[in-house]
């Protein structure tokens, strides 16, 4: 019969057996995953692979930056994407692939609208049959003024319908603040393309993306409409290439062709006070405010006037 110290001791040698696997096993899943990192990092920087990136492009933007300054997201896309190409793609790119938005308006009224824009790819087809792309996604990214926000939630439920292939929010997403307190978010969507659009059967590929805005609390302003100007969404491509048994994901960047986009501007005109009222507005809630407490004290006392009354005559 085992003794109760050979039980504690063979209880303790199990498990020290345990501990020693698991942290071997800890041990083995970072070693692996140093290797995929390093891996990846020595294939994008010999410009063969798009792995350095995340998923979402804007998640590695905010690794690097803080804000969505013009100068700092120009820089991101010309030193780290154009930096960054699979050498699957010919040399030609700029001239096989362009990109147009005809179509972008606002839609809707008051403080919650859409932004629909159709955007047009325009292709050479005997030319891009050259890029053997096996699955192509087209992303959009929409950088928002501070005026305007995407609510995470509401672009969840489009996900889940089915509308957009992958949608993210980057940047201030504090749905609360005010214009004057709040910074500028950006919104990645991700569309599926199906591959024969893109194997030379056609020479135009046209898409359609519905954006819900939301309008944040503007500041006072005289005219009593504070504006909100839209630029053109960034678009790109990111296809899955295969030559002599090698794949890789390429981000593929468009030529942006002016003539075929729409020139004026998109500008949503968002009801705000109007600052020489604000004096006036200020004195009469002040006044409502005040009387609303007096009779709030006034009908207080009463009732407990009342009640002592109906008191004093029960007893």
């Amino acid at each position: 019969m085992a003794t109760p110290k050979h039980v504690k001791f063979c209880t303790h040698q199990k498990v020290g057996i345990l501990l020693i696997f698991s942290v071997g096993f800890g041990f083995f899943l970072q070693s692996s995953s140093s290797s995929e990192e390093t891996r990846c990092e020595s294939s994008s920087n010999s410009n063969n692979s798009y792995c350095g990136f995340r998923k979402y492009i804007m998640e590695s933007y905010f690794e690097k930056y803080d804000s969505l300054l013009e100068p700092n997201f120009q820089n991101f896309i010309v030193d780290e994407l154009l930096f960054n190409t699979c050498k699957l793609l010919p040399d030609n790119l700029n001239h096989l692939l362009r990109v147009s938005v005809p179509w972008r308006h606002l839609i809707g009224e008051g403080s919650h609208r859409h932004i629909s824009s159709t955007i047009r790819f325009h292709m050479q087809p005997d030319s891009m049959s050259q890029l053997r792309a096996h699955f192509c996604k087209v992303i959009i990214i929409e950088r928002l003024p501070t005026g305007v926000f995407a609510d995470p939630f509401e672009l969840q439920h489009l996900l889940k319908r089915g509308v957009f292939t992958d949608v993210a929010v980057f940047g201030d997403t504090n749905l609360e603040l005010p214009s004057v307190l709040s910074n500028q978010s950006a919104v990645e969507i991700h569309m599926n393309v199906a591959p024969t659009s893109l194997l030379g059967h056609i020479s135009e590929l046209e898409i359609s993306a519905d954006l819900p805005l939301h309008a944040r609390y503007p500041p006072l302003d005289d005219s009593g409409y504070s504006e909100v100007e839209f630029g053109e969404p960034e678009m790109f491509l990111r296809c899955s290439m295969e030559e002599n048994g090698d794949h890789e994901s390429c981000l593929l960047m468009p030529t942006n062709d002016r003539t075929g986009s729409r020139t004026d501007k998109v500008v949503w005109r968002i009801p705000s006070g109007i600052r020489a009222h604000a004096g006036i507005v200020s004195a009469v809630t002040f006044l409502a405010a005040s009387i609303s407490t007096l009779l709030i004290v006034l009908t207080s006392i009463f009732y407990s006037d009342s009640k002592l009354c109906n008191n004093l005559k029960e007893s």
